[in-house]
């Protein structure tokens, strides 16, 4: 006979079933989740984290980010004492500002199994609501791409200026076209170091392989559009491919995101990883220096967008060629910022040799 199984809830990179935790969580709480996919296998929260016998009780230690100690705090410190109430434990979180490890401990294992899980589910909702701080990237700013680049934005504003919100300011700036792999948000110096480290495994692991320890030579070509209508569009990038006709590229975008969203430092957002390189994009419009080129990260500002007819630029510049380049390397890059080049800052990298 069929047994039907709960669904699997995935928090902070581990997976449960849901009917283990569900009972443990507010329930007056409304949580986003995410379902993990067929043939992930699920962690018993007891089995998903240490927990410690001491000569009190039990005790479990949490790694949390220190811009997250408010949301267990509560409004009032009113959170953190429902925590305990409820679970029977007493949670230690360090002064604000100052990173280190909360410590729930309490007289009995199940308390404390309890209090970690609940703890979980709030701090992976939280998590997901902070505006993502770095991102996995290919630059693409190469001196003749971005020569190509202006060439394009000069002859789209010479040929379709009127057509309907079409502007300047919708361009993307020359010294930071790339490619976007994902989003992450990196909350303290460790979790920073923590995604350099996955990077470098990466590279043992199977970017070597894959890329031979030689740049991989992609051509960036025509020009394409995010949503149905091409007479309102958002977003419109530039499309890369091999130059050799293989699917390296695709397979090293889509192995290192699967590998970050399994550490936990990722969210899964597709299936495959869309190649794109964003060259207009209406988020510029209303502010110059966003760089929520992806179409991922633009919920909350939808409403606010106008977008423009682009019916004529795809007509016009479907095979505009913008050049070849060699990718050598992908970069950890911080969001809002620039480095001497006029690039995203670096805070690590995976270098192809």
């Amino acid at each position: 006979m069929d047994v039907l199984r709960p669904p699997l809830i995935r928090i902070g990179g581990r997976v449960y079933r849901k009917n283990l935790i569900q009972e443990q969580a507010f329930p007056h709480e409304e949580e986003e989740v995410f379902y993990a996919g067929p043939g992930e296998c699920a962690d018993e929260p007891g089995d998903a984290f240490v927990v410690e016998e001491t000569e009190r009780g039990f005790q479990c230690r949490v790694e949390v980010p220190s811009p997250l100690y408010k949301y267990i705090i509560g409004k009032k410190g009113e959170t953190k004492k429902r925590l305990e109430t409820e679970t029977r434990t007493s949670i230690s979180i360090p002064k604000p500002g100052v990173e280190g490890e909360i410590v729930i401990t309490g007289q009995q294992r199940s308390g404390v199994v309890s209090a970690r899980t609940r703890m979980d589910v709030l701090l992976d909702s939280f998590r997901r609501k902070q505006p993502f701080t770095h991102f996995l990237s290919f630059a693409l700013n190469q001196p003749h791409i971005q020569e190509n680049f202006l060439q394009f934005k000069e002859q789209v504003l010479e040929k379709c200026s009127k057509d309907h919100g079409v502007s300047s300011s919708l361009f993307q700036n020359p010294a930071k076209l790339h490619l976007t792999l994902g989003t992450l948000v990196l909350l303290n110096e460790q979790e920073i170091q923590k995604a350099c480290d996955l990077l470098q495994r990466c590279k043992e692991d199977f970017v070597d392989q894959i890329t031979g320890g030689h740049p991989l030579t992609v051509e960036v070509a025509g020009v394409e559009y995010m949503n149905d209508d091409p007479a309102m569009t958002d977003v419109l990038y530039a499309k890369v491919h091999m130059k050799d006709g293989s699917d390296r590229l695709q397979m090293i975008a889509d192995q290192l995101v699967e590998r970050f969203v399994a550490s936990g430092l990722m969210l899964k957002e597709w299936d495959r990883v869309k190649l794109h390189a964003t060259v207009m994009n209406t988020l510029f419009r209303k502010d110059p220096t966003e760089e929520r080129n992806n179409t991922m990260t633009g919920k909350s500002s939808f409403k606010e967008r106008e977008s423009f007819d682009g019916k004529n630029i795809l007509k016009l510049f479907e095979n505009f060629y913008f050049g070849e380049v060699q990718l050598d390397s992908v970069r950890l890059s911080q969001r809002f910022s620039s480095d001497a080049s006029g690039y995203y800052a670096t805070s690590g990298q995976l270098c192809f040799s």
